[in-house]
């Protein structure tokens, strides 16, 4: 029995966290949920936006699903997932993105992974105004997270059979932080000769990947060109509501889908909960129960390739429902 936070979030959050629920439950995997609030409804409960309760939960049970949360732009609240990210020291998000089968996009061959810093760059969140006209936002790089990372990134590479790793800066331009960031990662390097490394700008990155997406295998960088490019090659799969993510630390783990809350479908019953499902068949793979995880990814590939019931954002005309049930169908038979 795993005992799992599941955080599901507002907007669509709530609907395909329950239908990644049923999903997961139909395998016969034994887990109890505990279920927090966090974000808007933990406001509106409790004025804050991470409850205490939700707090002593992670750090007891040390594993999180978590679907979407919204967060204001421009105001209000910090973002959710920077919030557990920074106080769980999740340092590392994984962030694969590679072809589905029957999703048609412009390449059919696309298999890389984003190991992006998840605690520092402009996320830190150190602004200063200077005066009504100036901002003074600051950049934080240590050394420390960027070892950090960049071990993360080799040994993923190691565990996963993956031959080359590629650090992606803009050390030309950010010489001291993006240059130490560069640095680190030359340094951990010399510990991996097995491992091929190359090193490009984040600007040149985001040309080629859109030119020649698989020249690239594991790519590591900070935080802010992580978030960015990370989207870019969900575009090159089909788009956020297929892209899932493991944000990871020693002892500690969040897994959640890369798409926001989507406010203007939310209780429509029409949402994708592949992202999220996605991002629950990495947290399987992280518990062990690899058998498991294999399962629920046969059954979505199954129903992708099939084409029948699909949710709209797939090109199809069913619901959320139909889609899970589709592929807890696909479960049970196995």
């Amino acid at each position: 029995m795993y005992n799992i936070t599941l955080i599901k979030g507002d907007g669509i959050g709530p609907e395909i966290s329950d239908a990644v629920v049923d999903i997961i439950d139909s395998t016969g995997l034994k887990i109890n949920w505990d279920e927090c609030l966090a974000g808007l409804k933990a406001v509106e409960k409790f004025n804050c936006t991470i409850p205490i309760e939700t707090i002593n939960s992670i750090e007891k049970n040390r594993v999180i699903l978590k679907a979407p949360v919204t967060t204001p732009i421009g105001e209000g609240f910090r973002s959710i997932n920077v919030e557990i990210r920074k106080r769980f020291n999740l340092y590392a998000n994984i962030r694969p993105s590679k072809n589905y089968p029957n999703i048609k996009t412009p390449f059919d061959n696309v298999d890389l992974v984003i190991i992006r810093e998840n605690t520092e760059d402009i996320y830190a969140g150190i602004e200063n105004r200077i005066d009504n006209n100036t901002i003074h936002g600051i950049k934080l790089t240590t050394k420390d997270a960027s070892l950090k990372i960049a071990r993360a990134a080799f040994n993923y590479a190691i565990k996963n059979k993956r031959n080359e790793v590629c650090v992606v800066t803009k050390a030309n331009i950010s010489k001291l932080a993006d240059g130490l960031f560069l640095d680190c990662f030359r340094e951990v390097a010399k510990n991996y000769s097995n491992i091929k490394t190359r090193e490009i700008l984040v600007d040149n990155l985001c040309m080629q990947l859109v030119q020649n997406p698989s020249q690239f295998d594991v790519l590591v960088m900070p935080n802010l060109y992580g978030d960015i490019v990370s989207d870019l090659c969900a575009g090159l799969i089909g788009g956020l509501g297929l892209a899932k993510s493991a944000n990871i630390g020693d002892d500690c783990a969040m897994f959640e889908a890369v798409h926001g809350s989507a406010p203007d479908i939310a209780n429509k019953g029409i949402a994708n909960p592949s992202a999220l499902l996605g991002s629950a068949v990495m947290m399987l793979d992280y518990l062990g129960e690899k058998t498991c995880a294999r399962k629920i990814e046969q059954a979505l590939f199954e129903v992708l390739r099939e084409g029948r019931v699909l949710t709209p954002d797939l090109k199809g005309n069913s619901t959320t429902k139909e889609f899970k049930d589709e592929i807890i169908k696909k479960i049970v038979k196995k």
